[in-house]
């Protein structure tokens, strides 16, 4: 029997649904030996500690006890291991305003999340873990300010793409030694490939499948030292991408190299529950049979609202692909490319963030999302453009929903930040991106990569030449952006490094742009 495109999706998705409930399912601890008093040969805090979800009143905490991560296939025994936790108002937890118990299960990797509840806002706190009588590295969080506070300033670091393998994080030593309020992560935690053009130092296997292996790959960037420093000093607010899983994934379907759907979903499956593992994720952010939720929407008093998005999971496969085959590819005669029913976010989450928008009482609204929104398609031999069709440009219908939902709003303050593509940028935002004729309606930064290659110049000169709303691009440094939000503007500074990144690497300002309140598009300082 043929069956079309969708019901082939639609079958696909409810197959996900059924492997992902299997999974939760399986993973009870009933009948589990609790080791009340357990014994460590070595620190069982060795990938550090991180914060997240910073709240008025909450935070995650985050933890895993390991082995001996040195030691491929040392594992701690298949029992419950009861953790402490702390959180104290000093370095010395002289003070400690709340603290309890909970057990790392082997069913999560005995990792440990804690969602502390009932704190002050706008309040900093130190944490830690204590277990069979091993204290871990102390973390420092803090909460979001009370939903009706004003508040003067925001800090925040935008990161993404970190390749373990072409180059050291010292973007991230910087960014751990700064004054901010939270880390916000763009995607590209891990990748699942190597390029071998860039090896400076290696993975700890070939790409991951199974949940073992992923697991295995998360553990081999937790351990590096600048990672762990910058999750122990602020608290990160994190959406995901593509090499999380594959490069260039799209809901339910995987590229050729993916094996079949099935293999691709089980394979799907078991990279969401490392990466739920080994993040600082709310307990009900547990992959289950809707998936993973995401998507999330963070206030900072009356200054500002963050939306979090997930251009993953409900995502249309790219267009012009071959049957059942996704990933991105440059495209030049592609007619469904106009397909208004193309979508990055999906239905549901593209009104709630609509809704969101058009409600919203926080002076900044950002948007906080994987990739850049701004074309940068370059033009053909006959004039149409050729685009990349797993970006932005490649669902230009859903783009143009967004931002024509902004202007018929007349939302102000809108600012996107993104990553991705390896390249700082700074962009304005029209009603419809591909009519120059049309209002600017929200402004655009995009962060480079904390290690992972970029395009030529060469070819940036062509892109920026050829979008005009571009007015700022650099692919040839890798590094992080710092914002700033007061009530009156925005100020984005881009901070880079050179390519390689090397462990001795110093990091210099590259370009700084503003955004002033009621004024939509960035500026140059």
């Amino acid at each position: 029997m043929h069956l079309s495109r969708r019901s082939t999706l639609a079958s696909l998705s409810r197959w996900a649904a059924l492997l992902a409930a299997q999974r939760v399912l399986s993973a009870p601890n009933a009948g589990l030996t609790r080791l009340a008093n357990p014994r460590f040969e070595s620190d069982p805090f060795a990938l550090g500690v991180a914060s997240g979800q910073p709240r008025p009143r909450s935070v995650v905490l985050w933890t895993r006890l390991v082995a001996n991560p040195e030691q491929a296939g040392v594992e701690l025994p298949p029992a419950l291991i009861p953790v402490t936790w702390q959180v104290a108002d000093d370095d010395d937890f002289a003070r400690i305003v709340r603290s309890g118990t909970v057990l790392a299960d082997p069913a999560q990797a005995h990792s440990v999340r804690v969602l502390v509840e009932h704190l002050q806002p706008a309040r900093r706190y130190c944490y830690r873990f204590l277990a069979g009588g091993v204290a871990s590295p102390v973390g420092r969080t803090r909460t979001a300010p009370a939903e009706n506070a004003d508040v003067d300033r925001l800090r925040l670091a935008l990161a993404s793409c970190q390749h373990y393998e072409q180059g050291w994080f010292t973007a991230h030593r910087e960014i751990a030694g700064q004054d901010l309020d939270a880390v916000v992560f763009v995607g590209d935690y891990i990748y699942d490939s190597s390029n071998r053009r860039f090896l400076l130092r290696a993975h700890e296997a070939e790409e991951p499948c199974t949940l073992d292996e992923f697991r295995a790959r998360h553990v081999t960037y937790k351990r590096d030292p600048d990672l762990q420093a910058c999750h122990a000093a602020h608290p990160w607010i994190l959406a995901w991408d593509d090499h999380e899983v594959r490069n260039d994934y799209a809901g339910v379907l995987g590229d050729e190299e993916a094996g079949s759907p099935q293999e691709f979903l089980r394979m799907r499956t078991a990279a969401y529950q490392a990466y739920f593992e080994h993040q600082p994720l709310a307990p009900d952010q547990l992959p289950g049979a809707t998936g993973v939720r995401m998507h999330d929407r963070f206030r900072w008093g009356r200054l500002a609202d963050l939306w979090m998005l997930d251009g993953r999971q409900y995502r249309s496969p790219q267009a012009c692909n071959a049957p059942g085959v996704a990933g991105g590819h440059v495209r030049w005669h592609c007619h469904a490319l106009a397909d208004d029913q193309g979508t990055v976010l999906g239905a549901d989450q593209e009104r709630w963030l609509q809704d969101g928008l058009r409600s919203a009482t926080g002076r900044w609204k950002l948007i906080g999302q994987s990739t850049q929104m701004s074309p940068w398609g370059l033009p053909g031999p006959d004039g149409r453009k050729l685009v990349y069709s797993d970006g932005w440009d490649g669902y230009p219908a859903a783009r143009t929903r967004l931002l024509e939902h902004i202007a018929t709003h007349q939302l102000q303050n809108v600012v996107f930040l993104g990553g991705d593509v390896h390249r700082h940028v700074a962009a304005r935002l029209r009603a419809n991106p591909d009519d120059p004729r049309t209002p600017v309606v929200a402004s655009e930064f995009v962060t480079s990569s904390i290690t992972t290659a970029g395009l030529p110049e060469s070819l940036m000169s062509l892109i920026r030449r050829s979008n005009a709303d571009i007015l700022h691009a650099r692919s040839d440094e890798r590094g992080y952006m710092a914002l700033d939000v007061t009530d009156r503007s925005l100020h984005c500074v881009a901070r880079a490094t050179g390519f390689p990144v090397l462990a001795h690497a110093q990091l210099h300002t590259q370009a700084r742009f503003r955004v002033d309140s009621g004024r939509a598009g960035p500026q140059r300082e």
